[in-house]
């Protein structure tokens, strides 16, 4: 009998991930640009359950709001979320999973290596998702300047996302300590 290496403990803990990504996504905190929690968790999850468990939560949690359960900001779900201007924010939390995932497999545990990863994730995301949008608000919308689009959508949240991934940074290293079997 083959021994499978992704254990029932390894499903609980990435369907904990995925639901802790979405009671996070439900945090919204106002301020001038609101901004959720979201982004926290993403990187909590990463850092906490590691490159594969924490990727397979956020894509859990993806589908989990593509089927329509309500797991998404505001407490919203169905494809039209996904394939709305800001679905490929959404869609770009796999891929900073995807980049942590790499980075971790290529470079080690390090916890500088860590963080670069998920800046570079980040980056990555914003990226994806600032294109996302622009493609389908110009469709849909009109025309706009890639700067308008990302003076919207990058530039309020790039230092809330930062802190947030300090504070992931802080908390994750004292609840991994804490819990057995995530090594």
């Amino acid at each position: 009998m083959v021994q499978s290496k992704f254990r029932t403990l390894d499903l609980a803990y990435t369907a904990i991930g995925a639901a802790l990504i979405a009671i996070c996504s439900w945090i919204s905190i106002p301020l001038t640009v609101p901004f959720t929690m979201q982004t926290f968790a993403v990187f909590f999850v990463l850092l906490l359950l590691g490159g594969m468990r924490g990727s397979l939560s956020i894509l859990v949690y993806i589908l989990l709001g593509a089927a329509g359960v309500p797991v998404f900001a505001g407490f919203s779900g169905g494809v039209g979320i996904l394939f709305g201007n800001t679905g490929g924010y959404i869609i770009g939390f796999l891929l900073t999973g995807l980049v942590y995932l790499v980075a971790e497999h290529l470079f080690g545990e390090n916890l500088w290596v860590k963080i670069a990863a998920l800046v570079v994730g980040l980056a990555l995301c914003y990226a994806f998702g600032t294109v996302w949008f622009y493609v389908l608000y110009t469709r849909h919308t009109g025309a706009v300047s890639m700067m308008t689009v990302m003076s919207w959508c990058v530039f309020p949240f790039i230092l809330p996302d930062l802190l947030k991934l300090a504070l992931a940074v802080l908390l994750s290293g004292r609840v991994k300590r804490m819990i057995p079997g995530l090594s």
